[in-house]
C-alpha cells in the first residue's frame, strides 16, 4: 500500500469511534448533537437494514433523552399522518402493521419493512407511557407524490366541516379528472399547454382553506386544530405537486429543487405548528443522504441543484446537525427497474478513490466520524475530509452493471455532513411484503434512480 494511503488509514483510525451494539454506542454522537433542534439522519440506500436500525436507535435516544417531538420522513404526508394518528393514540388501527398499510405505492419497502414496523411500535408504546400533559412525539411525511390521495383527504375533511366548501373544492379539483389518476399524463399535457393547467384552481382552493383556518380550527379545540393543520398541509401538497408534475418535463433540476423546497416548507410549517403548544420543538428528519447532505458540498451544486440539508442549514444555521451513512459491500433491497417487485441485490465492493473504499481499508467494522473533531485535530484527517472524493448513493433502483455512472458522485465529506457512520458490511432491509401491491400510480421524478 502506498505511504499516502497508510497515512490516511492511520488518520482515520485515530479519529474513528468504533460502534458496538451496546446501549451507550451513540453517546459521542449525542454529545456532538448537544441541544440542536434539527437532526437530519440520512441513508446511503433506501434498502439497508443497518441504516434503518441505527437511525431508529439514535432517534429513540433523541426522543427519550433530548425531548424530540417529531419524526419527519421522506414519505407522503397522508400515509405518514395515518401513522402519526396511531403513534399518538388517535385512530382505530389495531397495530403498527395496520397503521403502515397506507404505504401502498412503489417502493413499499421503504416504509413497510421490519425496522420501521419495530420503530412505530416502540413510538406508540413510548407515547402511551407518558404522563397526562406530556407532549407526545409525532410521525410526519414531507414528500409530495400523493396528489390524488391528498385531494381525497381535503374533500373528506370539508365534507365534515363545510358542505358548501366541499362542493367548491370538488369543482376545482375536477380539473384533474381529464387525466384519470395519472399525474404524469397531467404533467405532460400541462407542461406543454398552459390552458390545460390546474394551477389556478389549486391555488384558489388553498387560499380559501387558509381564509377559513380560524373558523375550522376552533370548532373542537386542539384536536380540531390538528385536523385542520393536516388538511392544510394536504392542500399545500396538492398545489406543490401540481407544479412539480408540470415541471417534470422541463428538466431534472427544476423538479428536484421544487421537491426539496416542498420538503423544507413542510418542516418549517410543522415547527411553527408545534411551537404553538410548547417552545423550541425539536425534529428528527429521515431521508436519503442525497437529500440531507449539504448539496453545496457535492456535484449537485454544480448542476444547480439544492437540497433539504442545504436549505435547513441556511435557515437554521448551527441549530442543524447532519448525519450520513456509508457502506462498502453487502446486500440491499432494491429493483432493477421501476415498479418491479423488491429484490435482495448484491452490493458491489466500493470503488477505488471513494470514501467508502477508504473506510473499508481501515479494517474497522463499524465506526462514527465527527467532522468537528476532525477539524479540531487538523493535519491529515482534516485534509482528508476536505478533499473531494467519490461517494456512493443507491436509491430504490440499483444497477451494479453501471455502478460508476449510476451510483457515484463527488463530495467533500467535511462540508456535506457533521457526522458520518460507516458500516462496512451491510444487509438488505426486510420488506413486510415480498412483492409490491397494485396501487394508485403517483409517478415520481426520481425515476429511475429513486432517491
Amino acid at each position: 500500500m502506498p505511504a499516502a494511503n497508510l497515512q490516511s488509514m492511520e488518520a482515520i483510525r485515530g479519529g474513528a469511534h468504533p460502534l458496538s451494539d451496546e446501549p451507550d454506542a451513540y453517546d459521542r454522537l449525542l454529545d456532538a448533537i448537544g441541544d440542536r433542534r434539527f437532526v437530519l439522519i440520512g441513508e446511503a440506500s433506501h434498502g439497508t437494514h443497518e441504516f434503518y436500525s441505527a437511525r431508529a436507535q439514535i432517534t429513540r435516544r433523541l426522543i427519550e433523552e433530548r425531548g424530540f417531538s417529531a419524526v419527519v420522513v421522506e414519505a407522503d404526508w397522508p400515509d405518514a399522518y395515518r401513522v402519526n394518528r396511531y403513534v399518538r393514540g388517535f385512530n382505530d388501527d389495531a397495530d403498527a402493521d395496520e397503521a403502515l398499510s397506507g404505504f401502498k405505492r412503489f417502493p413499499q419497502w421503504m416504509w413497510r419493512n421490519r425496522d420501521v414496523l419495530e420503530f412505530v411500535g416502540w413510538l406508540r408504546g413510548h407515547n402511551d407511557a407518558l404522563n397526562a400533559g406530556q407532549q407526545k412525539t409525532g410521525f410526519y411525511g414531507m414528500d409530495l407524490y400523493s396528489l390524488y390521495t391528498s385531494i381525497g383527504a381535503v374533500l373528506e375533511y370539508l365534507d365534515k366541516v363545510d358542505h358548501a366548501a366541499a362542493t367548491r373544492a370538488r369543482y376545482r379539483y375536477s380539473c384533474f379528472e381529464h387525466f384519470g389518476e395519472d399525474p404524469q399524463a397531467y404533467g405532460y399535457a400541462a407542461g406543454f399547454d398552459l390552458k390545460r393547467s390546474c394551477e389556478e384552481e389549486v391555488v384558489q382552493q388553498l387560499v380559501e382553506l387558509c381564509r377559513h383556518a380560524a373558523e375550522y380550527a376552533r370548532r373542537d379545540g386542539r384536536s380540531a386544530e390538528g385536523e385542520y393543520f393536516q388538511v392544510e398541509q394536504n392542500a399545500r401538497l396538492i398545489k406543490d405537486a401540481e407544479e412539480y408534475y408540470r415541471s417534470m418535463f422541463r428538466g431534472r433540476v427544476s423538479s428536484w429543487n421544487l421537491r426539496d423546497r416542498h420538503m423544507v416548507g413542510t418542516i418549517r410549517a410543522l415547527v411553527d405548528y408545534l411551537d404553538r403548544f410548547g417552545p423550541r420543538n425539536k425534529l428528527v428528519v429521515w431521508a436519503h443522504n442525497s437529500h440531507l447532505g449539504d448539496a453545496r458540498a457535492t456535484e449537485m451544486s454544480d448542476a444547480g441543484e439544492l437540497n433539504v440539508g442545504q436549505l435547513i442549514r441556511e435557515a437554521y444555521g448551527d441549530d442543524a446537525f447532519l448525519v450520513g451513512f456509508t457502506t462498502h459491500a453487502g446486500t440491499v433491497t432494491a429493483t432493477s427497474d421501476w415498479d418491479e417487485p423488491a429484490q435482495t441485490k448484491q452490493v458491489r465492493p466500493s470503488l477505488d478513490g471513494s470514501y467508502e473504499r477508504l473506510f473499508h481499508e481501515t479494517g474497522l467494522r463499524q465506526f462514527l466520524l465527527l467532522m468537528g473533531e476532525a477539524q479540531q485535530r487538523g493535519g491529515a484527517l482534516s485534509e482528508l475530509f476536505h478533499e473531494p472524493r467519490l461517494e456512493r448513493a443507491i436509491g430504490v433502483i440499483y444497477r451494479p452493471e453501471t455502478e460508476r455512472l449510476s451510483h457515484y458522485f463527488r463530495a467533500t465529506l467535511a462540508e456535506q455532513f457533521d457526522a458520518v457512520i460507516h458500516v462496512d458490511q451491510t444487509r438488505a432491509v426486510e420488506p413486510l411484503e415480498p412483492y409490491a401491491l397494485p396501487a394508485r400510480r403517483e409517478v415520481e421524478e426520481t425515476y429511475p434512480t429513486g432517491v
